[in-house]
């Protein structure tokens, strides 16, 4: 019987911590974070590259006179469905990982990363995912109020490191358009449980993030312990497995 997850959808508000997670969690040992938090070495896959990407490709097309193709000049997204295609991307990416190695999940825990805001943010982002992932996957949702998601964001931007996943940030009035909304409470009210997804009965935890643990390593070892260990305690309970 398996004693890792196979795929992990890590998940929040906007600098609510997930990066840092993940920062910690690469720190580990291959055997202490298998033990502590039933993680093989991982991949991750996170939209903010596909975003950066949207971005530079308008740039270059507008550079040369022609029209851009989702984003305004200011980076507003002129279509909202561009974040459900990045969802849809992440899917693909992963059923190639899958499909490139059957028995990929014997070596690696997948991690699949992103934050959504609006009045179906995360119902709609979740569903726009296929069978391989939500069969296999567990969903830890970082809370955080969007007070804290926007000091947060304001305290880790670099401006010459605009494209990374630690440092990039967004100006406040884009936050509040994007992201002062949020589902998550209406789609998970309990710290543990199931979400119904696309016919599949995914399990979910919550890691409560304020005040801030993922500042401090000897506060988040411990957060993450629990949390993954909820978890994996749903997983092993998940209805018809």
């Amino acid at each position: 019987m398996r004693d890792t997850f196979e795929t992990i959808i890590l998940i929040g508000r906007p600098a609510a911590g997930k990066s840092e997670v993940i920062d910690y969690l690469k720190k580990c040992t291959d055997e202490e974070r298998r033990r502590r938090f039933h993680i093989l070495p991982f991949e991750e896959l996170d939209d903010f590259l596909y975003v950066w990407e949207t971005f530079e490709i308008d740039d270059i097309l507008s550079r040369h006179g022609r029209p851009r193709l989702f984003t305004t000049k200011d980076y507003y997204f002129t279509d909202p469905f561009v974040w459900n295609l990045y969802i849809e991307r992440l899917d693909l990416e992963y059923r190639k990982k899958l499909a490139r190695d059957p028995a990929y999940h014997d070596r690696h825990t997948g991690i699949i990363e992103f934050s959504r805001g609006g009045e179906h943010a995360f119902g709609e982002a979740l569903s726009h995912f296929g069978d391989e992932v939500l069969s296999r996957a567990g969903i830890v949702y970082i809370k955080v109020s969007y007070e804290e998601s926007c000091r947060k964001n304001r305290r880790r931007f670099r401006p010459d490191q605009a494209d990374s996943i630690l440092y990039h940030s967004l100006p406040d009035e884009k936050m509040e358009f994007y992201y002062k909304l949020n589902d998550w409470d209406r789609l998970a009210p309990a710290p543990h449980g199931f979400l119904p997804i696309q016919g599949h009965q995914v399990p979910y935890a919550v890691f409560l993030n304020e005040p801030e643990k993922t500042d401090d390593p000897a506060k988040l070892g411990p957060a993450l312990e629990d949390v993954f260990g909820r978890l994996w305690t749903q997983l092993r309970q998940r209805p018809g497995r």
